[in-house]
C-alpha cells in the first residue's frame, strides 16, 4: 500500500503537461511536478534562467527552450513534432501556474488540434493566493491581469469592470502602486481592497481597508515586490438602467449634475463620468 505522505514517482505518458510552479517559496511546488519535470523530455519556459534555478534547486537536468510571446511563434512547430514524436513536454512560467497573464494559449489550441494529449498540473497561484488572504468575497471573482501604464488608459480599462458584481483581481507594480489605487478610487468608488505584497516570501504582507485609506498609506507610497490587487464588489448588484435613471432624475431635482454624479457613483458603484454624462443628456432633453 502506498504512503500517503511519499508516494513513489508515477510514470507519465507523453504530452504536453502545464506545470505550476513556486510563486516564491520554492518548497510550493507538488510532487507531481517534479515526477513530469524529472521525465520530461524538453522544458519550455518564458525565461529559461529563472527556470534553470528551478531545476536546480531540486537536482534536474532538463534541455530548456524559450517559449514566450516572441520566441513561441519560432519554436511552435519543434514542440508540435517533438509531441507527435512521442516525447514529454513540460511548460512552466517564471512563477504560478502558466497562461495566466502569460503565453501559452496558442501552444495549447495548437497541441489539442494536432491530437496530443495535454494536462494540467496545478499548483501555486498568486490570483488564488491573494484572494484567499484579502478577507473579501470569494464566491465569484474576475481577474483582470495587470493594469495599464498610463491613467487615461488605466481609467478606461477600470470602467470596464466597475459594475461587476464579483470581486476583482488585478497585478500591478510597486512604482506605479499609488497612482492606481488613486485611479481605482475615481472609477471605482471606495470600496474595501486589499493589496497583498511578496506573496508566500519572507516578506509576504496584506495591506487592507478601503481604497481612499490604502491611498493615505505612506507604506504603499512606492513598495518593492509583487503585488496583487484584490477589489470587493460593489455593495450592491449593478442596477438596472431604469433604476439608475430614476435615481438620476430625482437627483437632479436638488442637485446639480457634477454633485449627482459624485452621490450616484458612490450609491451604484458605477463610474463617476458617466452617471455625469447621463445626467447632461437627461437635462438637454428636459430643457429640449
Amino acid at each position: 500500500m502506498e504512503s500517503l505522505f511519499a508516494p513513489p514517482p508515477r510514470s507519465v505518458s507523453p504530452g504536453l503537461y502545464i506545470v505550476a510552479t513556486p510563486i516564491g517559496n520554492l518548497r510550493d511546488i507538488t510532487l507531481r511536478a517534479l515526477d513530469i519535470l524529472r521525465a520530461a523530455d524538453v522544458v519550455l519556459a518564458e525565461d529559461t534562467r529563472v527556470a534553470g534555478k528551478l531545476l536546480a534547486a531540486y537536482d534536474l537536468k532538463k534541455k530548456l527552450l524559450r517559449y514566450d510571446d516572441h520566441a513561441g511563434e519560432k519554436i511552435l512547430p519543434e514542440i508540435l513534432d517533438r509531441l507527435a514524436q512521442g516525447q514529454i513536454i513540460a511548460q512552466v512560467s517564471d512563477a504560478g501556474t502558466p497562461l495566466i497573464n502569460d503565453p501559452g494559449f496558442r501552444l495549447v489550441s495548437e497541441a489539442q488540434k494536432a491530437g496530443a494529449q495535454v494536462h494540467p498540473i496545478p499548483g501555486a497561484s498568486a490570483v488564488l493566493a491573494a484572494l484567499c488572504l484579502s478577507g473579501l468575497p470569494t464566491d465569484r471573482f474576475l481577474f483582470a491581469g495587470f493594469l495599464p501604464n498610463k491613467s487615461a488608459a488605466r481609467k478606461t480599462f477600470l470602467s470596464e469592470f466597475a459594475a461587476q458584481p464579483a470581486t476583482l483581481v488585478m497585478f500591478e507594480t510597486g512604482p506605479r502602486l499609488h497612482n492606481s489605487l488613486t485611479d481605482i478610487l475615481s472609477v471605482l468608488g471606495d470600496r474595501e481592497a486589499c493589496v497583498c505584497r511578496e506573496l508566500t516570501k519572507l516578506y509576504e504582507t496584506a495591506h487592507r481597508g478601503t481604497i481612499s485609506e490604502l491611498v493615505a498609506d505612506t507604506a504603499l507610497a512606492e513598495p518593492k515586490g509583487e503585488i496583487v490587487l484584490v477589489i470587493a464588489p460593489p455593495v450592491e448588484a449593478a442596477p438596472s438602467a431604469d433604476s439608475l435613471g430614476e435615481a438620476l432624475k430625482l437627483a437632479l431635482e436638488s442637485y446639480a449634475p457634477a454633485d449627482a454624479a459624485k452621490q450616484l457613483s458612490a450609491m451604484f458603484g458605477l463610474p463617476r463620468k458617466m452617471i455625469y454624462q447621463k445626467a447632461l443628456e437627461m437635462q438637454g432633453k428636459a430643457r429640449g
